[in-house]
């Protein structure tokens, strides 16, 4: 009886059983949306069952409304702050290039619309769930705090990440705070995932 040659046709050289094939990457982008899905629907149970809002702080801001082009650039100012913080780290010290390098290796290779799409659903779904529904009912310092430890990976090389989502957390909670909506939180957060996002996967990517 002969024996089967396994090898891969396409890598002549491999020697017979010995996989010759990288294992696809985890689906990151089809990860996120399940995800990020889930904490949205979890939102909007939650303000269903409590016949709150998600959009606004409390029956007064509901009332005093949204000033939409005001919010939506406070928004974009608190974005801006975070980004260049963020870039600073990154270029002038060691912790941030540090960082980026990890980071960078789980995100991978990404899409301009790939890293538009994950800031979108995850500045959505987050700030729903952790301004919207959460903060009212347990004040600005926890929800922020819980914020951080749903940002927690236990590796000491992922720290700085859960500190800076802590830090991000507070942030966006005042702008929640101040502003009564999540129009400035929500277009703060999208836009610092949307540019790090890219940031991480076209420059710091091997």
């Amino acid at each position: 009886m002969g024996v089967e040659n396994h090898s891969d046709p396409e890598h002549p050289g491999a020697p017979p059983g010995v996989p010759t094939t990288i294992p696809a990457p985890v689906p990151i982008v089809r990860a996120a949306a399940q995800f990020y899905a889930l904490l949205l629907a979890g939102a909007i149970v939650w303000a269903f069952c409590l016949d709150e809002s998600l959009i606004f702080r409390s029956p007064a801001s509901e009332v005093r409304g949204i000033r939409v082009g005001a919010d939506f650039a406070l928004g974009i100012a608190a974005a801006a702050v975070v980004i260049g913080f963020s870039e600073w780290l990154t270029r002038r010290t060691q912790l941030g290039r540090d960082l980026a390098a990890v980071l960078a290796g789980v995100l991978g290779s990404r899409s301009v619309g790939e890293c538009i799409f994950l800031a979108l659903v995850s500045g959505f779904a987050e700030e729903a769930f952790f301004r919207g529904a959460l903060q009212p009912h347990v004040g600005l310092v926890i929800a922020s705090l819980i914020f951080g430890v749903v940002h927690f990976v236990p590796r000491r090389e992922f720290l700085p990440w859960t500190a800076f989502a802590v830090a991000a957390g507070f942030l966006l909670g005042w702008l929640f705070e101040t502003t009564g909506n999540l129009v400035a939180p929500v277009v703060a957060h999208t836009t610092i995932n949307a540019v790090n996002l890219w940031l991480l996967s076209n420059r710091h990517t091997p």
